[in-house]
């Protein structure tokens, strides 16, 4: 019998879990439904989730920052349909394909300095790339990470993540030197040792959403290029709009030697990650004949791809999504930041366009405090844990802690966000701050059963 898709989702419906739990990854069923997390979901639009009773999330999360133009954008639906319609003979490997052409063409008029891409299918790859490209063209073996980073999870881009949770069990790993967020002291000691190809920099961290020291990346870049070694910037989150600019190095007026993007860049449609860089770098990694394919990817350029990532492009421009970003953005910051002095558990709200971490802190009354003391000793970040999930049950807003071991919610909404989602958003975490200030009741409730939780954890470890 032929394959009919709908007729299989209809007569699956509702298994969701138990097959994710049977055949995939057996701790995601547990985590969700520890946190009440655990929804169906059977439609999206826009900003919007809708799950299988019919009830309506705003979703703060977007995939991590995967839907920039907003879930289901009928654009790039049509040209998708258009793609499978046309018939079109793509992964031929041996020719140059049209759309990749088109789309490196515009996806470079964003990046001025830069004037090659090499495609991929995920941020990881992308940064993959910008490691091997780096090493190639300078010879040179180390790379310069910072602390608290998130590069991706393949074992090179592992070797140069911040976060110790991830490497763990994993080693031994590619040589590279962590050091503090913004000490450009550190940066040149490593750099006089002379094995240094890169430092490789989210121009905002997105775990913890941390922006640099004002001036660091562009006095970075400067001893970098002193000792002949490359700035590689991961836009993979903060890229494709996200800060109010096209790319959040641009805020800090350097100019990488290579860039690693994904994420929003196919509308979320398809998976995507691209490597930027300079035409000196490319010419020194593909140096001959020989070496064409000495680094290459057997999905790359693919036609689906390609076209998720022109229509998003045109999008971007049409929709004005980029100057959307950083308007609703600082809107929503500054009506965030209005509440700092009303709740002493805030304690910092930060961030560029939509990308917005929301910091809590150790309380001053006594009356909180012992709350706080009791969470931090079972975990630290439950606190931010303990405010995502009311934000979610009672409110229907996904959204999610921004890193593990820290007491900070990330914001990174889709860029078609208004003044309406801002308004939804802020009236619900208000809600949400005005019961955790009580120090009793439902939220302080789960903030105990989160914490019997983590002791069994700690004990079964």
């Amino acid at each position: 019998m032929p394959f009919d898709l709908r007729e299989l989702l209809d007569a699956r419906r509702g298994e969701n879990y138990e097959l994710q739990g049977k055949f995939v990854n057996h701790q995601v069923p547990r985590v969700l439904r520890a946190i009440g997390f655990d929804k169906i979901y059977e439609s999206a639009q826009g900003c919007y989730l809708i799950d299988s009773e019919g009830n309506r999330y705003l979703d703060m999360l977007a995939g991590f920052g995967v839907f920039g133009v907003g879930r289901n954008h009928p654009v790039v639906r049509k040209a998708l349909h258009d793609l499978l319609d046309s018939g079109i003979a793509d992964m031929v490997q041996f020719e140059a394909p049209l759309l990749a052409g088109l789309f490196a063409e515009k996806l470079l008029a964003k990046a001025p300095g830069l004037d090659r891409v090499f495609f991929c299918n995920s941020g990881s790859e992308a940064v993959e790339a910008a490691l091997k490209f780096a090493r190639s063209v300078t010879g040179k073996p180390r790379i310069l990470h910072l602390d608290h980073s998130y590069h991706g999870l393949t074992a090179g881009a592992l070797s140069v993540n911040g976060a110790a949770e991830f490497r763990k069990g994993f080693g031994p790993l590619l040589p590279g030197t962590s050091i503090q967020f913004g000490d450009l002291d550190a940066v040149r000691r490593e750099l006089k040792k002379g094995d240094v190809a890169a430092l490789l920099v989210e121009p905002i961290q997105g775990k913890g959403v941390h922006i640099p020291p004002s001036g660091f990346l562009l006095a970075a870049q400067k001893e970098l290029r002193q000792h002949d070694a490359l700035l590689i910037c991961d836009e993979v989150q903060t890229g494709i709009g996200r800060t109010g600019r096209f790319f959040a190095y641009e805020h800090e007026g350097v100019q990488p030697d290579i860039v690693a993007v994904a994420k929003a860049l196919s509308g979320g449609f398809v998976p995507i990650g691209a490597t930027l860089a300079t035409k000196e770098v490319f010419e020194k990694v593909y140096s001959s004949m020989d070496r064409v394919f000495v680094h290459a990817s057997t999905f790359m350029g693919n036609a689906m791809a390609m076209t998720a990532g022109l229509a998003t492009l045109s999008i971007l421009e049409d929709e004005g999504l980029v100057d959307n970003a950083e308007k609703t953005g600082r809107l929503l910051r500054e009506r965030l930041q209005s509440l700092t002095d009303r709740y002493e558990l805030l304690a910092d709200v930060r961030g560029r366009g939509l990308m917005v971490g929301i910091e809590f802190g150790k309380p001053k009354s006594l009356k909180l405090l012992a709350g706080w003391k009791m969470l931090q000793a079972a975990r630290h970040g439950l606190f931010a844990q303990m405010v995502v999930v009311p934000l979610f049950q009672r409110h229907r807003v996904l959204t999610q802690v921004a890193g593990d071991h820290i007491d900070v919610v990330k914001l990174i909404p889709p860029l078609i966000a208004s003044e309406t989602e801002v308004d939804m958003f802020v009236e619900a975490f208000t809600d949400v701050m005005d019961d955790a200030h009580k120090g009793s009741g439902l939220m302080w409730d789960f903030g105990r059963t989160l914490v019997t939780q983590a002791a069994k954890q700690a004990v079964k470890r």
